[in-house]
């Protein structure tokens, strides 16, 4: 009994200071957290040196952060292996305690052995198991060299665009002096109502609107901006710009082995795009296509991360993010918002816009700039924006999520918000009817205006005058924003390597599709019963011939054409997106995508033409047979480069379907067949259609041997058909390169 009395009193007297020491320590650590997180700092580092200390359970936040969080896990592995008997003792009560609490402080005379915590692990280390962020896991962060800081300032940004009508050109003013800052390690949230701004304003910062030049200063470590910022900027839009039949490791891996520096080595390049898509949570569906409309894929989360892993994969200074939260659910949405604060934690600048975040999220961003109608509300710590709009008289009288009541302000609706007395005596003063709404509450046109007099007056010249501090950099670091040369990732021919296999892999469903080879082997079926073993002897059967023999060189006209004219419409997108980010070169990725699908078009025809030559008992030669497929292959790659010309030229898919079918089927009357005496003053037009003289050619490669002349086409050796034709081929794609140089990126 004596001895059970004194470890009764041992516990309570090791308790009683256990309580005591745990106090001191909360104290201790609320002092500086409190201290920090004044309105100069923006309460961002407040809130970060809390999350190191008091979490601290997320893998990827740091050395100090996986220590603790290593020895959260090793003491509660240690607690498991206590006996009994140890229970009586202080130094059990002291561990049992520490670890119950989530909190690894060590007392003196307290704590366990090394070696005994190393010994006693029941638990797998759960901490280093790689689970998928979808299901709410953090990741663990990849090491990469250090990143430049890029600190952001916007002083009295304005914007206008000019609208052009038939009869009248417009000038509107999309962005009226905006002001404000983001530093690295933090992310600025632009926030605001449809056609607030927010998309324009994204787009000035990071520098992807050339024409017509804004108004007022954007600088980068107090540096304008140049296209070598381009490297260090990384640039996500709202569409998910993506090619649907590439997995997401072959995303992320063209992507790396085109951005990243010469420096690296093929091997380092995919490593990185493998320690990119592992800290996304992007290891589950790492084989499974992208999707898009009419092809299963990954989930709209996952796409969005990938689309995240192309920009952060360069190890980007500043990162723009258009809306990456539209149309996910609110947790997805979380988890996306967490990966920008660890991308932000690693020393990156983080700009993004939202439409409506929920609570949660809102309560994650460090700053907050309001929009409405180009004109800036607020601009500042996120976490303040309540208090400056109950300081202004605008406070919510319901339980609501801020970002909801902030929106509601910005629209000008103050239904469940008290009206500011400022604004209900000036709508008095005007006694202008009509500038009240029918339940009593001011316009939204009036509370617009309020509100922007309102920070003009208030906040405006206070973060005007900070922007005029300097930046905490040394000059060394400023001038590396505009030191560093222009360089492409990888070589002209590496460039053109890599855009020729990406293009194969993405087309090779589309050209291999069960429709596609159906249509080609069904109408070449068709035509062999129709001409079956016609022969080649009689006039009769010769002009028969002639005719199966101009109808191959409309059809293997025709068909490419409409293929070739989707290429560069349907791929604008990417093509800007890439082309914006210096990705590759334009003549790199020009040839790649024109001589990537010739391996593919030329399969059909072969295929074709074994069907039709022999069931129609067309001329019985190897040299005839390969010579009718080689002019076949001209006429093909000829018309392709019709197609593309037209598509590039008009980036329009309507109007290039619609110009296609007419030059075709002008083509196609002009062919020889139908018309022979054509008038002299249209005459010319023949010379330019590829039937014209693929029809000849093939005339000419038949009936060499059987007569001199035939439908007024003499038989000759056909090199003028054969020159003409590959003026074509090259003429046409030149046209369209011409076209891309031109085209505006938007």
């Amino acid at each position: 009994m004596d001895k059970l009395s004194s470890a009764t009193g041992l516990l309570r007297t090791k308790s009683d200071q256990l309580v005591e020491t745990i106090s001191a320590a909360m104290t201790a650590m609320k002092s500086p957290a409190s201290s920090e997180g004044g309105p100069e700092n923006g309460g961002t580092l407040s809130r970060k040196s809390s999350r190191g200390v008091l979490i601290g359970a997320s893998p990827g936040r740091g050395s100090s952060s996986n220590r603790h969080n290593s020895h959260i896990r090793k003491t509660r592995s240690a607690q498991m292996k206590f006996d009994l008997d140890d229970l009586g003792s202080g130094a059990a009560l002291s561990r049992a305690s520490s670890a119950s609490l989530g909190l690894s402080f060590s007392f003196t005379g307290f704590t366990v052995p090394p070696d005994e915590i190393a010994d006693s692990r029941p638990f797998s280390d759960d901490d280093d198991i790689p689970e998928d962020l979808e299901a709410g896991a953090r990741k663990k962060r990849i090491q990469t060299e250090p990143t430049l800081p890029l600190y952001l300032k916007f002083t009295e940004v304005t914007y206008k665009v000019i609208i052009k009508g038939v009869t009248y050109t417009e000038e509107r003013n999309i962005l009226h002096g905006i002001t404000g800052s983001v530093n690295p390690g933090e992310v600025l949230a632009l926030m605001g109502p449809s056609g607030s701004g927010k998309t324009s304003l994204l787009s000035l910062l990071g520098g992807r609107v050339k024409d017509p030049a804004p108004g007022g200063s954007i600088t980068y470590n107090d540096q304008p901006y140049s296209k070598n910022l381009k490297s260090r900027i990384g640039f996500v839009t709202q569409d998910d710009v993506l090619f649907p039949h590439l997995t997401v490791r072959e995303t992320l891996t063209y992507a790396a082995l085109l951005r990243l520096p010469k420096a690296l080595s093929k091997q380092e390049k995919e490593q990185r795009a493998t320690d990119v898509m592992y800290e996304l949570g992007l290891e589950r569906c790492q084989d499974t296509m992208i999707g898009g409309s009419f092809v299963r894929g990954i989930s709209g989360g996952e796409r969005k991360r990938v689309c995240i892993g192309n920009e952060i994969i360069i190890n980007p200074s500043l990162l723009f993010l258009d809306e990456p939260t539209s149309g996910l659910d609110s947790t997805t949405a979380l988890r996306i918002v967490q990966v920008l604060h660890d991308i932000a934690e690693d020393g990156k600048t983080v700009v993004t816009t939202i439409h409506q975040p929920s609570s949660r999220l809102f309560h994650k961003f460090d700053k907050l700039l309001l929009l409405s109608k180009g004109s800036l509300l607020y601009f500042g710590n996120a976490s303040e924006a309540m208090e400056y709009f109950s300081s202004i008289g605008c406070s919510p009288l319901i339980a609501m999520n801020p970002a909801e009541f902030l929106l509601d302000l910005a629209n000008g609706n103050l239904n469940d918000v008290s009206v500011p007395s400022e604004l209900e005596d000036r709508v008095q003063i005007l006694g202008n009817s009509e500038r009240e709404t029918k339940n009593g509450k001011p316009s939204p046109a009036v509370v617009h205006e309020y509100l922007v007099e309102s920070y003009e007056t208030r906040v405006a010249e206070n973060e005007k005058k900070r922007l005029l501090v300097p930046i905490p950099v040394t000059e060394e670091v400023k001038s590396k924003v505009n030191s560093a040369k222009r360089e492409w990732g990888a070589s002209w021919r590496v460039q053109f390597s890599i855009l020729f296999w990406r293009g194969l892999k993405e087309r090779r469903h589309d050209y291999f599709s069960w429709l596609r080879v159906t249509q080609v082997i069904t109408t070449a079926v068709i035509l062999g019963l129709l001409w079956w073993q016609s022969g080649g002897h009689s006039a009769t059967e010769l002009h028969d011939q002639a005719g199966l023999l101009f109808f191959i060189a409309v059809f293997w006209g025709f068909f490419p054409v409409f293929t070739a004219i989707f290429m560069f419409p349907q791929e604008r997108a990417m093509l800007n997106k890439e082309r914006a980010a210096d990705m590759y070169r334009l003549s790199a990725y020009f040839l790649a995508r024109t001589t990537s699908d010739l391996p593919l078009d030329l399969l059909l025809p072969s295929l074709f033409l074994l069907v039709v030559y022999f069931m129609a008992g067309l001329k019985q030669s190897a040299e005839a047979f390969f010579l009718t497929m080689l002019t076949v292959f001209l006429c093909i790659v000829a018309a392709q480069g019709l197609g593309i010309a037209i598509g590039a030229t008009l980036m329009d898919l309507k109007k290039a379907t619609t110009l296609g079918s007419v030059t075709v089927m002008t083509f196609m009357l002009a062919g020889g067949y139908f018309v022979k005496d054509v008038p002299v003053f249209i005459a010319w037009l023949r010379y330019l259609s590829f039937n014209y003289h693929t029809y000849r050619l093939l005339l000419k490669v038949q009936y060499e041997d059987v007569t001199q002349t035939i439908d007024d086409v003499k038989i000759d050796s056909g090199i003028a058909e054969v020159c003409a034709l590959s003026a074509m081929i090259f003429g046409y794609r030149m046209l369209a390169y011409i076209s891309l140089r031109g085209m505006r990126l938007h």
